[in-house]
């Protein structure tokens, strides 16, 4: 059975991450939030929204893509840590704090990406149709000892009229 999506480590991760920079951004003064910090808060929340999303499509190739949005909005987040470093809006401890809680994360999203790959590759290996099991025929050999038919069988088969037959009547 699947795991839930709300217990999926690498969403749990991407949300802290987006949670704790949340509670950061809210304490900055209104121009800071407005230029920085809204654009902070959705990429931040965009790791984990894509994430949901990816989980939530049916095909590989959907699935992979949105892990990949996923990974591009977490490389837009440490852009903006870093100009929330630059701008003093946060110190260089929290930062750094960040950055590497978004590594980790990245970690996670490139193994979930690899899973998926690998459950493709699996898949595609798998035969899509139906197959019937082979059966072994007999064949007339040394071994049979029973004719195939009995005379009564091949009496009857060789008095079945053929449809050429039949259309001379």
């Amino acid at each position: 059975m699947a795991t839930p999506f709300e217990d999926l480590r690498v969403l749990r991760a991407a949300e802290s991450i987006a949670d704790d920079v949340w509670r950061q951004i809210v304490r900055w003064d209104e121009f800071a939030r407005d230029v920085v910090g809204r654009q902070l808060a959705r990429a931040a929340d965009s790791i984990g929204a894509n994430i949901a999303e990816a989980y939530g499509r049916f095909h590989y190739g959907e699935k992979i893509q949105f892990l990949y949005y996923a990974r591009g909005s977490l490389f837009e987040a440490k852009y903006w840590l870093n100009r929330a470093l630059a701008r003093n809006l946060m110190p260089p401890s929290e930062v750094q704090d960040y950055a590497s809680r978004l590594t980790d994360l990245a970690r996670q999203l490139n193994a979930f990406a690899d899973n998926v790959k690998s459950q493709r590759r699996h898949d595609r290996q798998q035969p899509q149709g139906l197959r019937e099991a082979s059966v072994a025929y007999a064949t007339i050999s040394d071994e049979i000892t029973e004719d195939l038919f009995s005379p009564a069988d091949l009496e009857w088969l060789q008095s079945v009229p053929t449809e050429a037959a039949l259309t001379d009547l």
